[in-house]
């Protein structure tokens, strides 16, 4: 089936959840979800599986969390980037994807830490750009040696 044949659903089915995880990521980018609003709640869930933890310690595991936040959700935001492109280019090579996916993610990021620069309580960092980028290109690398090693095609 040529790509001019394909129904609208297949298309909402390739870049309605690229839609989505954008909009979880502007959600996200409120002040609201600001470190100073979710210090406490996440305070109270670490020390309730883990037990008290001193402030000074706290603040460290509290930074390490968001930013791993950073790492896994900019990951997953490439694997639905890569996911689509893999959709709508069927006859393209793997890495093709995953650099569209990589450039995607890139500019979701960007726009992002932008947008947090107006924001009181936000601050926006290329630091978190580069570490957005580093999450989705090491989760299109386990896709890779994944689809190479179970689905071996066209990569």
């Amino acid at each position: 089936m040529s790509s001019n044949r394909r129904s609208p659903r297949y298309w909402i089915s390739a870049w309605l959840p690229v839609a989505i995880g954008i909009g979880v990521i502007m959600i996200e980018s409120t002040e609201l979800l600001g470190s100073n609003y979710t210090s406490g709640p996440l305070r109270w869930l670490f020390e309730s599986i883990f037990g008290p933890v001193a402030d000074a310690r706290w603040e460290l595991l509290h930074r390490f969390i968001r930013k791993s936040g950073h790492f896994l959700g900019y990951g997953a935001m490439g694997l639905l980037w890569l996911r689509a492109w893999w959709m709508t280019l069927p006859r393209s090579r793997f890495l093709h994807d995953a650099f569209l996916a990589l450039l995607g993610t890139a500019l979701v990021a960007s726009f992002d830490e932008w947008h947090q620069t107006f924001l009181t309580n936000r601050t926006g960092s290329p630091w978190d750009v580069l570490l957005d980028c580093c999450g989705a290109i090491a989760l299109e690398v386990l896709v890779y040696v994944f689809m190479r090693t179970f689905r071996p095609k066209k990569l």
